[in-house]
């Protein structure tokens, strides 16, 4: 009864209704025949007695399908429409009596308020995601147009004509220039994998060949820093890997070529493979300067940089990692990183192992 009274169907309701009035008028027929003892008038307020029933009972459901169950049923509807997505046919659900329509309406609209507002902080997170990264944009492309200003404004006002700088700042320029266009291409690059339009083309390829590859690419610039490139022990053997070899090339190269930079004259750039049964386990290890623990989860961001001042003086679009990671991501792999100041930092991701 506890439970009836708390979450009641209509159809309840209009019982309980039905009930306390038939109770009421039989109580007035009982004060009744106490005054007058008519034993034969007994069959006529029980007679009286169920059809005030019926009627109380069918009057209090029809007013509360005309009036309560009707609206309750416009919102359940409602919000179910509202929960199925734009390309999915609306099925009308029949709803009766019997079913605890005001229960089923509660727990509705309790979890289309909870979707509302997830999708809210959706929106909010996307929303600072893209002022900050607009404001990224803006204080990245600035520093290079700024530069080739000053030097264009230079040689305009008169250091065209003085020998000893023209070419000077012609150089700078050009390189402030070069800087932007690898934003600019950087950029296109994860649009295009963000929005699927960068297909992988898919093939079986040596891994060790690859990275040899790429060691005799960066071998100049491994020379400049005194950084010698190396497999680690256990990586000579060759394994065979399924994934798009000019993708793969380019993070090999980044995640390198970012361990020369980044390391210690004299330091070293070591390459390992581990069997991961399904996958293979790639890592690109260094004994460099290292990345402090605050920074670990933010490497990957779009213009991220743990040393802003020499990040810039090293070059680079600071778009590298995070193509980086969408690159792997693209191939349904993952990649991560380990790092202590210092000491050096290690980046790892997988690849399907060929069969």
């Amino acid at each position: 009864m506890k439970l009836i009274l708390k979450n009641p169907t209509p159809k309840q309701i209009a019982i309980s209704s039905a009930l306390v009035i038939t109770v009421a008028t039989l109580v007035s027929y009982v004060v009744f025949l106490s005054f007058y003892t008519d034993i034969a008038m007994l069959p006529r307020v029980i007679l009286w007695t169920f059809l005030i029933f019926l009627i109380s009972y069918f009057t209090a459901i029809f007013y509360l399908k005309r009036y309560i169950y009707r609206k309750i049923k416009l919102i359940y509807k409602t919000i179910h429409k509202e929960k199925l997505s734009a390309d999915k046919k609306v099925e009308t659900k029949r709803l009766d009596l019997d079913a605890h329509i005001i229960d089923d309406m509660e727990k509705e609209v309790e979890e289309w308020a909870n979707s509302q507002r997830e999708e809210i902080i959706r929106y909010k997170t996307w929303a600072e995601y893209r002022r900050k990264f607009v404001g990224d944009i803006s204080h990245e492309l600035k520093t290079p147009i700024f530069n080739v200003q000053g030097f264009v404004h230079s040689l305009l006002d008169g250091a065209l004509e003085d020998p000893e700088v023209n070419r000077k700042f012609l150089k700078k320029a050009a390189k402030n220039i070069d800087r932007l266009q690898n934003i600019v291409e950087d950029l296109e690059s994860i649009s295009r994998l963000e929005s699927g339009e960068m297909l992988l083309e898919m093939q079986v390829f040596d891994l060790k060949d690859l990275v040899e590859d790429v060691f005799d690419e960066l071998e100049f610039k491994a020379r400049e820093k005194n950084v010698t490139l190396e497999f680690k022990d256990g990586a000579s053997q060759a394994y065979k890997v399924r994934a798009d070899r000019e993708t793969i090339r380019q993070v090999l190269t980044n995640l390198i070529h970012n361990s020369i930079k980044y390391g210690h004259a004299g330091g070293n750039t070591k390459v390992g493979f581990y069997d991961m049964d399904k996958n293979i386990l790639v890592e690109v290890a260094d004994n460099g300067i290292g990345i402090p623990k605050k920074h670990l989860n933010h490497v990957f961001d779009r213009f991220y940089r743990v040393d802003k001042s020499r990040s810039r003086s090293q070059g680079g679009s600071g778009l590298g990692l995070s193509i980086v990671k969408h690159i792997i991501e693209a191939h349904n792999q993952t990649i991560n990183v380990r790092s202590t100041p210092r000491l050096g930092s290690t980046f790892g991701f997988t690849l399907e192992k060929a069969k």
